[in-house]
């Protein structure tokens, strides 16, 4: 019988959105600051927007003829319009962490494991190309089979073909030891060989995100076993439009390699506060707006079942972090041709199989200019701009028209080059 999974028992409140202290701290430092700046604003030192340096004079002039009161009203209306926003966040966060909401798919069939690794067998068919679809390191698997109605894993079963999913989970005792080369050439190469030797033939791998670097190495590492190959969302040249963060990186490589080293591991809210560092005032919009949601509404449940996988993470082990952090990030070595697996570049030249790379338009996690340079090193690679971010291209309301579809198609037609 397949084991019934709950991802969060309704009667618990809810650990999210993590790390929550930093959630709050930064948007309370947010609203101080306004009323912070409030002098400099009196004074005329305040910088401003080009865009914004007229109409930042005018309400300067306005205020100084209005006389001084018109200057207290002002911080009276902006202290007031801060607690109304820190309320409104508040709210949006407590309506999340009591909703009753908790995921109850059935977990399918586990048909091969190595040691935190399993293999998932989406299949409802015999038959079918076989596909192996590996998710990153960073965040739980079911991103990919989310709820019954946004499962990228369910309508490629669905379609005729035969996926099946890798399951990373925490890394356990021996995988804390692991850096990328043990995981690609250990569990990820043995999931590879159970599907081949389960289904009799060649898969195709679709790797998302980091899921997608993984899934190139494995197709240079075992070239023999692979068919084609679908990157959706996979980054590349780490340092495209974001020098100051390769900056930051560096700096910290010391401190932040001395915590990992002592952890044996990257915590989970650690890794949460890098991603909230990508857009600081996203979580603040997005709770307040949530809290205005229909309780019972399919959007409200949405938002709840993306936020449980999002606060749902596993630590990193301590040389994937460090890998990923300072030679990724860092040194930018997969664009540089320096990211060794097994002892040899992963140079993605070497790519012999149809190759499929989808690359969402406004990914702010992984930006196009990170994603294209990959895609332009594979000999004759497909490439397909979707539109939306790096979430919404597996669960929008266009995930299976811009993506779900258009990826069974390819795979399918692939098979047959």
């Amino acid at each position: 019988m397949p084991q019934r999974r709950t991802s969060v028992p309704p009667t618990h409140l809810r650990q999210g959105p993590r790390p929550l202290p930093l959630h709050l701290l930064t948007h309370l430092s947010t609203l101080a600051g306004s009323r912070a700046a409030l002098p400099l604003l009196k004074s005329g030192s305040l910088g401003w927007k080009e865009s914004l340096a007229n109409k930042a004079h005018a309400l300067k002039e306005s205020l100084d003829a209005a006389g001084p009161e018109a200057w207290n009203r002002l911080d009276e209306e902006l202290a007031a319009e801060a607690a109304r926003r820190h309320q409104a966040l508040l709210d949006g966060i407590e309506a999340y962490r009591r909703h009753p909401y908790a995921r109850t798919l059935d977990r399918p069939p586990e048909i091969w494991r190595q040691g935190s690794t399993s293999l998932l067998d989406y299949r409802i068919r015999a038959g079918g190309l076989p596909v192996l679809v590996i998710p990153s390191l960073v965040n739980r698997a079911y991103i990919l089979d989310l709820s019954a109605r946004k499962s990228l894993m369910r309508y490629l079963a669905g379609k005729g073909l035969a996926p099946f999913l890798v399951d990373w989970d925490s890394p356990g005792p021996a995988e804390l030891g692991f850096d990328l080369t043990a995981y690609i050439t250990g569990p990820l190469a043995g999931a590879l060989e159970a599907v081949v030797r389960e289904t009799g033939r060649k898969a195709a791998l679709v790797g998302y995100c980091m899921g997608g670097d993984l899934a190139l190495a494995l197709a240079l590492h075992r070239p023999e076993r692979v068919a084609s190959l679908a990157l959706m969302a996979t980054p590349w040249d780490f340092h495209a439009g974001r020098d100051g963060q390769a900056v930051l990186v560096r700096a910290l490589m010391q401190p932040l390699g001395m915590m990992i080293d002592a952890a044996g591991q990257l915590p989970v809210d650690l890794l949460q506060a890098m991603f909230a560092s990508l857009d600081p005032g996203l979580n603040a919009k997005k709770f307040a707006l949530f809290a205005q949601l229909p309780r019972r509404a399919a959007r409200t449940r949405d938002f709840v079942a993306l936020e449980d996988w999002a606060n749902d993470g596993v630590p990193l082990a301590g040389p994937v972090a460090q890998e990923c952090l300072f030679q990724w990030y860092g040194e930018n070595s997969p664009a540089k041709g320096r990211w060794l697996v097994a002892g040899r570049p992963v140079d993605p030249a070497r790519v012999a199989v149809p190759t499929l790379a989808m690359i969402p338009e406004k990914d702010r996690i992984v930006p196009p200019d990170s994603a294209t340079p990959l895609a332009a090193a594979i000999p004759g690679a497909q490439v397909m701009m979707v539109k939306g971010g790096h979430v919404g291209m597996l669960l929008s309301a266009r995930a299976v028209s811009q993506v779900y579809r258009p990826l069974a198609r390819w795979l399918v037609e692939s098979s047959v080059q």
